[in-house]
């Protein structure tokens, strides 16, 4: 690697940084005091704000981390490839943003096909100074791509805190489908390591560049798991410059109908995810719409006029027939009701107007006649009396629901009133899908689901209909699937969000799970998800596989002399037992899950994670601790290896296994511990 070359890219850093800058420095230099009224002046403080953000430079984040030279055939020009445009005094790129065209090939050219690049460049940094580079040439002969040590040593580096971006190790096949076009609903299926995750939240990245307006102004929306998982995530979007998306759980995206105040047997969450449900509160919402039985009879100066009954129902059934919501429908009856009125004015001799029209609306008999025929509904008030009035669940039930499922939604002990119900998150979904049939739910432009395999058809149908004028980007793996709710296939939870022809596309490549590691937890593949490719690890270094029957202090000790983070993951059960012991032992370390500090807890060296919170988490060095006890935590075993395939499939760099050293230590399904050389056996 010539000096010279080396010193010339770190004046161009120096450069690029200072432009940077001198960029931020232009904006703080403007302010809204020639905006034309208030309204004006706040849009612009909050465009400006919103720009300073996207401007923010952090010394340790290298400014770019790649470069193309173009051949000589399609012009020769050079380009830096960085995680934001910066140009410099005269309007000329220093670094080009990685989502624009012309940074494409950088992530896909090769031998094969270089797409106009005669080489191209990885750098090398450490703590934001520029270290080193490599080149490869893409016009040079013969098949395949020169192994990248410097890719390699970025996808390997030890980390401590939330998960960050991939964006300078992004493989050809993530970048295609990080690049599907807005329209596209897409399902990636990823194996473990194989960077679903960092694919979704870069897709969000990217269509926020390339289709900014729409998006700012009809909303990105990042779901998650759970809260820890959201919060591990964090920090990827704004370190690509984004802040526009919102985060949420599934609690959360449905807590305007309330809070989980309650928890129930699996089996009656499990039903209350069935879609039959959305079959039971459709009938049970339009069962509230009466038939008239009596003429409307509306006086109106010297007269009275009378609407016969059957007139009536010619006008509420021509308004159901509309496909309309519950409450839209509602609306428009009275002056459906008031035009047969005014038809009568009409034929006597009248000339009314629709002053008069609205009028007669509004009349009180008319609305006292619309609203005893179409009565108000509340979600709650609906929820709660399905789920106490045995009779009636069972009239809108039937032919749907057994009558040992009513039994199973009916309450023990019901609630004085809806008020004071103690709703679980089923229950609040069912409420979230009863408001939509009432009022049409808003649509956000794009939704990023990931764990979305753990999702129960009423859940997919709430992110459905939040997107029924957007696309979706769905993450998961379905061998990762741990609820009892959880989709059987990508064809039905596409079906069930409303995106029939959604295109599923399966990750297998792993670059972040070791091979010995990803090699052993496959062998439960067979017993979970048998459809499913094998993932194949692509990394070089095959990773440290270590099998102990030690204490969980013990099991630690190498882990933790090691750079990087450190995981312990524990049946939830064993929390407590593994807590007392880590104190005990006078080690530092975060619970995942119940930090303190929320904003730092990603940021110990050492997290004691619970087994049900490791999904999407991702740690240099795991101490998976009892197995069995993690496959025993969960309501059937099928459920119980899933977990403990996720828990198995959270390690980069190495991965020790705490297990009995009782016959029956480890589950059968393993097959025991690997007899490769390489996979240590502890003490």
């Amino acid at each position: 690697m010539p000096v010279d070359d080396l010193d010339a890219e770190r004046a161009h850093l120096a450069a690029s940084r200072n432009d940077l800058a001198r960029m931020r420095r232009k904006v703080e230099s403007l302010d809204s005091s020639t905006a034309g009224n208030w309204v004006s002046a706040e849009i612009l403080d909050a465009t400006l704000a919103q720009r300073l953000e996207q401007l923010a430079d952090d010394p340790d984040v290298p400014l770019f981390f790649g470069r193309i030279d173009r051949s000589e055939a399609v012009g020769g020009e050079s380009f830096h490839i960085g995680r934001r445009h910066i140009s410099d005094s005269a309007g000329d790129p220093m670094v080009v943003d990685w989502r624009a065209p012309v940074s494409v090939p950088f992530y896909r050219a090769s031998r094969t096909e270089p797409m106009g690049l005669a080489h191209r460049r990885r750098y090398g940094f450490s703590h934001g100074e520029l270290t080193a580079f490599e080149d490869e040439s893409l016009t040079e002969v013969g098949a395949g791509q020169e192994h990248s040590a410097i890719l390699e040593a970025e996808i390997e580096r030890p980390r401590v805190g939330p998960m960050r971006d991939i964006v300078a190790t992004i493989q050809p096949e993530q970048d295609v489908l990080v690049r599907a076009d807005l329209s596209q609903t897409i399902v990636v299926q990823g194996a473990p390591g194989t960077g679903k995750t960092a694919v979704g939240l870069h897709r969000a990245a990217y269509l926020l560049y390339a289709h900014r307006d729409q998006l700012t102004r009809r909303g990105v929306l990042i779901i998650g798991p759970n809260a820890s998982f959201l919060r591990y995530i964090r920090d990827v979007l704004p370190a690509l410059g984004e802040i526009e998306a919102k985060q949420a759980t599934i609690a959360e995206l449905v807590a305007l109908h309330g809070a989980v105040r309650a928890e129930e047997p699996a089996a009656v969450a499990t039903l209350k995810g069935d879609v039959r449900m959305a079959d039971v509160l459709r009938r049970a919402v339009w069962s509230h719409v009466g038939s008239p039985e009596e003429a409307l009879v509306v006086p109106r100066g010297s007269r009275r006029w009378r609407v016969p009954s059957s007139e009536a129902r010619e006008a509420l059934e021509g308004l159901r027939a509309n496909d309309l919501r519950y409450a839209a429908a509602r609306a428009l009856l009275p002056r459906a009701l008031a035009h047969r009125v005014l038809v009568q004015m009409e034929r006597s001799g009248d000339s009314p107007d629709d002053r008069v029209h609205d009028a007669v609306a509004r009349a009180k008999p008319v609305k006292d006649y619309a609203a005893a025929l179409w009565p108000d509904l509340k979600p709650a008030k609906v929820l709660f009396r399905l789920f106490t009035d045995a009779a009636w669940l069972a009239e809108v039930a039937s032919g749907v629901l057994t009558e040992t499922e009513q039994e199973a939604l009916l309450w023990e002990k019901p609630p004085r009133s809806a008020g004071t119900a103690r709703w679980s998150l089923a229950d609040l979904v069912l409420l979230d899908e009863i408001a939509d049939l009432l009022d049409r739910t808003p649509s956000v432009a794009h939704i990023v689901a990931d764990e979305a395999q753990d999702l129960s058809a009423m859940m997919l149908r709430a992110l459905g209909r939040r997107s029924t004028t957007g696309s979706l980007t769905i993450l998961g793996d379905l061998a990762q699937a741990t609820t009892p709710w959880a989709s059987s296939s990508w064809a039905s939870a596409l079906k069930h969000l409303g995106k029939p022809d959604g295109h599923v596309e399966q990750l297998t490549r792993g670059f972040r799970v070791p091979a010995d590691v990803i090699a052993y937890a496959a062998r439960l593949l067979p017993h979970i998800a048998p459809d499913l490719e094998p993932p194949v690890a692509v990394r070089r270094t095959r990773g440290d596989l270590t099998f102990t029957s030690s204490s969980v202090v013990e099991a630690l000790g190498a882990a933790l002399e090691r750079p990087g983070s450190v995981g312990l993951i524990v049946p939830d059960a064993a929390l407590a037992d593994a807590r007392a012991e880590l104190t005990e032992a006078g080690l530092g370390f975060a619970e995942i899950g119940v930090s303190a500090d929320e904003e730092t807890e990603f940021d110990a060296h050492l997290d004691l994670v619970p087994a049900s919170l490791a999904k999407g988490l991702e740690f240099d060095h795991v101490v998976v601790s009892d197995p069995v006890g993690i496959v025993a935590g969960e309501p059937d075993r099928d459920t119980g290896l899933r977990r403990l395939y996720v828990c198995l499939t959270r390690a980069v760099t190495s991965l020790v296994v705490r297990h009995s050293d009782l016959p029956g230590g480890l589950p059968e399904e393993l097959g025991g511990v690997p007899e490769r050389v390489g996979a240590k056996v502890g003490a």
